[in-house]
């Protein structure tokens, strides 16, 4: 029955998707008079969405180090998570090193450039990266939404807890208290997905325009493709092989995720639904709650085949000669940019800027590159979020927890 029930959600949200796409292309000129109502419906649902996303993250990341059980488990279940979204980000770096120039995107087109006032994101060295890890006032963190510190900043609270044992039972409680009450709000928002969708994806396509699709259609079905194979290939291969997990089971229970992801622009606000599919694929919270967050914050996959993508077809549009090695550079810049970036929409412009005056683009491609931004973070956060659920699964067959202690288990008392 539960199985029927996520299956009619995930025909549900598909349908809005499917149904919000052909209304974008039809609004222009006929239903205008809708879209302020669209976009209200949207930011309620992307806001309800976001209104969760920390408390969950937080109390979910401390309930988990409390059922693993020792600081040693914790340290492994994160060690294994970075070293996956590492080893993924190096092989997608180096699909996007090659795949564009032996494709030659951009060949023999020219485009019109537009100016557009964007700050690119700045460089900050990698000591500057780690002195940052540690938030110096947790609560601006939170409100600010630098997902890195609010992980550092739980996982410092829960190791705490785990040390204290019965001492800091009663705020583990709290925190118990706090994530079901997170995860049953998040249930209730699901049921409102397929709306959330329709209205996001319509008002994307309605900004963007047929126009803009067209112009575009080869950069963006090559990437489409490619982002397709590479979540078929490599995170099938990974579910089958390490995870022991059937692809029509994993691909099937993630859909809604996936869904939400591509509608949304957002892995941030996906992250209780990728919650909530992890359980379902049977991944422990122990596992979820730290992997997923994670890969929300570091797992860059498909940022690096969209930048280099990008890259080089606004380099052979503009008749610019980028390198080999150059190209190598944008994206090992693009990894030191994207560590620690909030997950959200329209969140790669700034650090594109950056990359594009790295590769020696001129500075009017950035009309054109917003202009299509969002078409291009459908797709890559959709693969992004496919990624960090791959993890959880593979990661559920090679950690080995550790039996919690006794006294660290303050809600079977209440259960």
């Amino acid at each position: 029955m539960k199985r029927r029930k996520s299956f009619h959600i995930t025909a549900a949200i598909f349908t809005g998707l499917v149904l919000g796409i052909l209304f974008g292309l039809f609004m222009p000129g006929r239903y205008e008079f809708l879209l302020p109502a669209v976009e209200l419906v949207s930011s309620l649902y992307m806001n309800a969405l976001r209104m969760m996303i920390y408390p969950l993250v937080f109390c979910s990341l401390i309930v988990g180090i409390q059922g693993i059980g020792s600081v040693s488990a914790t340290g492994r279940v994160g060690g294994q998570a970075v070293l996956y979204f590492t080893a993924t980000t190096l092989f997608a770096s180096l699909l996007g090193l090659f795949l564009p120039k032996a494709l030659n995107l951009g060949a023999g087109i020219t485009i019109e450039m537009a100016e557009a006032n964007v700050e690119a994101t700045q460089f900050t060295s990698l000591m500057d990266t780690v002195k940052n890890l540690i938030p110096s006032n947790p609560m601006a963190s939170f409100a600010n939404g630098d997902m890195l510190q609010v992980l550092v900043f739980a996982i410092i609270v829960g190791i705490a807890c785990l040390s204290l044992g019965e001492k800091a039972a009663p705020f583990v409680r709290v925190a118990e208290a706090v994530n079901d009450i997170s995860v049953k709000i998040v249930s209730v928002v699901m049921y409102f997905t397929p709306i959330g969708v329709f209205c996001s994806i319509a008002g994307v396509i309605y900004a963007n325009g047929t126009d803009t699709v067209i112009a575009v259609g080869a950069v963006l079905i090559a990437l489409y493709v490619t982002m397709f194979l590479y979540i078929l290939i490599v995170y099938g291969g990974i579910v089958k092989l390490i995870g022991k997990c059937g692809l029509r089971t994993f691909f099937s229970t993630v859909l809604p995720a996936a869904l939400n992801a591509f509608g949304t622009c957002s892995s941030s606000a996906t992250l209780p639904i990728s919650k909530r599919c992890a359980d379902e694929l049977g991944v422990p919270n122990e596992i979820s709650s730290l992997a997923l967050p994670l890969g929300a914050t570091i797992n860059m996959d498909a940022v690096s085949v969209v930048m280099s993508f990008m890259i080089v077809f606004f380099a052979n549009a503009c008749g610019v000669e980028v390198s080999f090695s150059l190209l190598a550079v944008v994206l090992l810049s693009n990894t030191l940019l994207s560590i620690g970036t909030p997950g959200v929409p329209g969140g790669a412009i700034a650090s594109f800027a950056a990359l594009a005056s790295i590769a020696g683009l001129p500075a009017g491609i950035m009309g054109v590159y917003i202009s299509v931004n969002t078409l291009c973070d459908m797709g890559a956060t959709c693969c992004n979020v496919l990624g960090d659920l791959a993890c959880s699964v593979a990661m559920k067959e090679t950690v080995r927890l550790d039996a919690p202690a006794e006294p660290l288990r303050p809600a079977e008392a209440v259960h």
